[in-house]
């Protein structure tokens, strides 16, 4: 594994780590067990890909915002903020996705990237936010958990978690 030349950080999605980008995607879908079918079109227009990326996009039904989480080239993973929630969203999704790609894992940026992101979504002006998991998925709820996440029951599949943003609804609980 590389090592970082700089702290990761929340961008726009940049060409600037289109190998690492398709790198680390591709190895987070074959871990997966899914079809790297979508990789070849955004390989073959990468500048393309990420233009449709940038910006606020209307995805599940809500205005939705992506970053990539990077490190000079390096591509590290991926965060998502939907603005507002939909029944479905409130049951599965909530406001924030991320995931971040191998050979990343394990060393504490999927907290960071959360705690990047909680402060955008503090800029959208969301004052709460829900994130959700899968009962199963350990690490992604000691993420949560670490930026000041508290449980709020499960919905239909996942187990929710409620943030409370500012400086007073994290300022006790998380990073």
């Amino acid at each position: 594994m590389a090592e970082l030349s700089e702290p990761p950080r929340l961008v726009w999605p940049t060409v600037g780590v289109r190998e690492s980008y398709l790198a680390g995607e591709r190895a987070n879908l074959l871990e997966e067990g899914e079809s790297i079918e979508l990789l070849d079109e955004r390989e073959k227009d990468f500048a393309g890909f990420v233009a449709q990326r940038r910006g606020v996009q209307i995805r599940w039904g809500v205005p939705s915002t992506m970053f990539w989480y990077v490190s000079g080239e390096h591509y590290l993973g991926a965060l998502t903020i939907r603005h507002s929630l939909t029944p479905e969203l409130a049951d599965t999704g909530g406001h924030v996705g991320y995931h971040v790609v191998p050979p990343w894992r394990r060393q504490g940026h999927a907290t960071r990237m959360l705690a990047a992101g909680l402060v955008e979504c503090e800029r959208l002006g969301l004052d709460r936010v829900l994130l959700t998991c899968m009962p199963d998925n350990h690490a992604s709820r000691r993420v949560i958990l670490a930026n000041g996440g508290v449980p709020d029951g499960r919905g239909s599949t996942e187990d929710r978690f409620w943030i409370t943003l500012g400086a007073q609804g994290r300022a006790l609980s998380g990073p």
